[in-house]
């Protein structure tokens, strides 16, 4: 029995069977790292822009497509796939060059969507008019990275931006029909279980779609890893990260497509936690416990 809806099922749901995604690099940098807003980005993220699964910028996006697909035919048997810009901010350029680079990689037949991952305060009015222009031709999901509601958190993190532009960017694209995936993090220093609580209460007030879960990870020439050697707080156990990501599930509106319950950190990287390196452990102990107590996604939401 499914206990909360998740990414595997909303895919059938809308292609008729799963679709992998291809992960890209446009060769985008990000307004928190150049200068816009600051040069140190967010103080979690690493060197390559939480792109280190992406493609290699040096190549065309044809070229980064054709390699994506050589390294799924491994595991993947079908003919459908979602092109993803991950890494740093994919819409932080001008819209000349982002329409060049989403109509390359919609352009195949076998590219069934277009995943774009950015921050709410890269959304002008001509990327939204882009967006929607292409949402007409093959489905646009945009990934925003929110962490938390808390402003006093996010400014903790650097994230450079309040969060009521995210709430107004969510708006925007529900507006244009244009799907939303928000990025939680869970653990952050200085959060208490009712703040993250918060955060979830303000997503289900939200038109957004989806949402991807993940501890917190301490990366290797980070400012949060200068900060965690100076002063060590503490970081989730596995059992304590499965117990809290069951909260947040139990929570989340049901209507809201679960995308990830862990992070990929990459293991010559990641200081802490290691535990988080066994994905699969980590997965059955969250499914195991969710079973074990009955948990259920919107068990506890009140919208």
């Amino acid at each position: 029995m499914e206990r909360y809806y998740s990414y595997d099922r909303f895919l059938k749901e809308t292609f008729g069977e799963k679709i992998y995604k291809i992960c890209l690099n446009g060769g985008f940098t990000c307004p928190n790292r150049d200068g816009t807003i600051s040069r140190g980005g967010c103080i979690f993220c690493s060197e390559g822009g939480s792109g280190e699964y992406a493609g290699d910028a040096n190549l065309s996006i044809t070229q980064q497509l054709a390699v994506g697909k050589a390294q799924t035919d491994r595991k993947y048997h079908g003919d459908k796939y979602i092109a993803y810009f991950q890494a740093f901010t994919g819409t932080y350029a001008p819209v000349e060059r982002l329409r060049s680079l989403y109509e390359e990689a919609i352009r195949p037949k076998e590219i069934r969507a277009l995943a774009i991952g950015t921050r709410p305060d890269c959304l002008t009015e001509e990327i939204y008019d882009l967006l929607e222009d292409l949402n007409r031709r093959k489905p646009v999901f945009l990934e925003m990275g929110l962490q938390t509601c808390h402003d006093s958190t996010a400014h903790f993190l650097n994230r450079g931006y309040e969060t009521e532009m995210f709430t107004r960017a969510a708006e925007e694209c529900a507006r244009r029909h244009i799907r939303v995936t928000a990025h939680l993090i869970l653990g952050l220093p200085g959060e208490s279980p009712s703040m993250q609580a918060e955060t979830i209460q303000y997503l289900n007030a939200l038109p957004v779609g989806g949402v991807k879960l993940s501890m917190l990870h301490i990366i290797k020439n980070t400012r949060l890893a200068e900060l965690y050697e100076q002063n060590p707080f503490p970081v989730f156990t596995l059992e304590e990260y499965a117990g809290c990501v069951i909260s947040c599930i139990e929570l989340l509106r049901k209507d809201i497509v679960i995308e990830r319950i862990t992070g990929d950190g990459p293991g010559h990287l990641l200081i802490a936690p290691r535990w988080s390196l066994d994905k699969r452990r980590v997965l059955n102990t969250i499914h195991h416990q969710m079973k074990l107590q009955d948990a259920r996604q919107g068990r506890y939401c009140n919208h």
